[in-house]
C-alpha cells in the first residue's frame, strides 16, 4: 500500500443494494460468494507456503551467508512475492487484511525510507539495524512500522527487499547490496542485520496465517460471515476490484510514477520487480471476476462467479468486463523491466506508452466494473478517483 494511499481513508464506495436474492442457471449471489471465500482462502495458502520457502533460504543464508545464499533467498523472495500479489485483489472492502485491526500496512506498506531500516549511501549508521540501542524483536520491529511517519517503514514484503537487495543505484538493474553485509567483520552490525532479517520474515509469515486462517472453513471467523452476506457480499468483491483496479494500481502504484518519473515512487524498486507486481495484481482481478485460480500445485480451482452472475442479467456486458480485464492482463504483461527505465522520457517514449496504455485499459474496466455492479442490482457505487 502506497502510503500516500487515499483507500484507506477517502475511497468512498457507497451502494444501495436491490432486494432479493439473484437466481438463474445454477448461478445465485449466494453462490458466488461461497465460491470467493474458498478462492481467497485458496491463495492466501498458496501465498503463505511460498513465503515459508522464502522463509527457508532466509534462514539457510543467515547461518552461513554466502553470494550463492543470497541469490538463492532473491529468487525465493520474487516467487513468493508473485503470489501475494493475487491477493490484493482482495482489499478495500473493510476485510481481514485491511479493517481496523488489519495486517496491510505492515505487510505491504510503502514506499519505505530506507534509512529507517538500514545504512543507505552517505549515511552508513542509519536505521534500527544498525542503532543497537533498540532491542530487536518481533514486537519492536511491529511498533516500529510507521512510527513517526507514514514512511517509516519497518516491516513487510519492502522492508525483506531492501535487506536483501539494498538501494537501487544502478540504472539497467536492481540493488547490489554485497552479502558481506551479514558477515561478522566485514560489516558494522551484520549480527542485527542478520536478526532483523530473520525477524521480519516471521511477521511476514504470522500476518499470512492470520490471514489464511480468517478465510479457513466451517469455522467462526470472517468467512462464515461474509458466506451468508449475499449480494452484500458480492458488493465487497466488485468494491475490491473497481478500487485495486482504479485508484490503486492505475493510480498510486502507476499514475504516480508515471507522472513524477521518479524512483521513489516505484513500488518494489529495491529488485526492480515493480512490473512484475503489476502483471499480479491485474491477474489477481481476473482471477476474482472469472471464479478461477490456478495453484501451486498446478490444479484448478473453478466455480460460481461474479461474470457468471451478472451474465444472468447482461451476458453481453459480463462479456464485455471479461474481455476489458483481459486486455489489461495483456497491457500489463508488455511492460518491460525496469520500471524506472519505462516511467522515463517524454510523452512518445514507448515505455511510457506501454505504461499508459495499462492506466487506461484499469480505468476503463473500473467503469464497466460499475456497469456490472449495477446490472445486478448494485447501484451508486462509485469509486473516488486520487488526489
Amino acid at each position: 500500500m502506497h502510503k500516500r494511499d487515499f483507500m484507506r481513508s477517502a475511497v468512498a464506495l457507497a451502494a444501495v443494494l436491490g432486494s432479493g436474492a439473484l437466481r438463474a442457471e445454477g448461478v445465485d449471489a449466494a453462490a458466488v460468494a461461497q465460491h470467493h471465500a474458498a478462492l481467497v482462502e485458496a491463495s492466501y495458502r498458496d501465498a503463505l507456503d511460498a513465503a515459508l520457502e522464502l522463509q527457508k533460504a532466509v534462514q539457510a543464508f543467515v547461518a552461513a551467508p554466502t553470494a550463492d545464499g543470497l541469490a538463492q533467498t532473491r529468487r525465493a523472495w520474487l516467487a513468493a512475492r508473485e503470489w501475494y500479489g493475487l491477493t490484493e485483489a482482495f482489499r478495500f472492502y473493510g476485510g481481514p487484511i485491511d479493517d481496523d485491526k488489519g495486517p496491510e500496512g505492515r505487510l505491504n506498506a510503502w514506499p519505505l525510507d530506507e534509512a529507517y531500516v538500514d545504512y543507505v549511501r552517505g549515511k552508513p549508521a542509519a536505521g534500527l539495524v544498525n542503532d543497537r540501542r533498540v532491542a530487536l524483536s518481533k514486537p519492536v520491529l511491529s511498533r516500529y512500522n510507521e512510527r513517526g511517519g507514514e514512511e517509516n517503514i519497518s516491516c513487510g514484503w519492502h522492508a525483506i527487499e531492501f535487506l536483501l537487495w539494498g538501494q537501487d543505484q544502478d540504472e539497467a538493474g536492481p540493488g547490489k547490496r554485497p552479502f558481506a553485509d551479514y558477515v561478522d567483520g566485514q560489516a558494522a552490525n551484520a549480527d542485527r542485520r542478520r536478526q532483523y532479517l530473520l525477524l521480519v520474515t516471521e511477521l511476514l509469515i504470522d500476518d499470512l496465517r492470520y490471514l489464511a486462517a480468517a478465510w479457513a472453513p466451517n469455522t467462526r471467523n470472517y468467512r462464515a460471515g461474509f458466506e451468508r452476506g449475499g449480494l452484500e457480499s458480492i458488493r465487497k468483491i466488485i468494491v475490491g476490484l473497481g478500487s485495486l483496479s482504479r485508484g490503486e494500481l492505475a493510480g498510486e502504484r502507476m499514475e504516480v510514477a508515471l507522472n513524477t518519473q521518479d524512483q521513489e515512487d516505484e513500488h518494489s524498486c529495491f529488485s526492480d520487480n515493480t512490473h512484475r507486481d503489476i502483471v499480479a495484481n491485474a491477474s489477481g482481478i481476473r482471477n476474482v471476476w472469472e471464479g478461477r485460480f490456478k495453484r501451486r500445485d498446478g490444479s484448478l480451482l473453478e466455480g460460481p462467479s461474479p461474470a457468471a452472475l451478472v451474465a444472468t442479467r447482461d451476458a453481453a456486458l459480463a462479456e464485455r468486463v471479461s474481455r476489458q480485464i483481459a486486455a489489461s492482463v495483456s497491457a500489463a504483461e508488455a511492460i518491460q523491466a525496469p520500471f524506472d527505465r519505462e516511467i522515463v522520457g517524454g510523452r512518445d517514449a514507448p515505455g511510457r506508452q506501454r505504461i499508459q496504455k495499462t492506466i487506461d485499459s484499469l480505468v476503463q474496466q473500473s467503469k464497466e466494473l460499475v456497469e456490472a455492479a449495477a446490472a445486478i442490482g448494485i447501484t451508486r457505487l462509485t469509486l473516488v478517483k486520487p488526489t
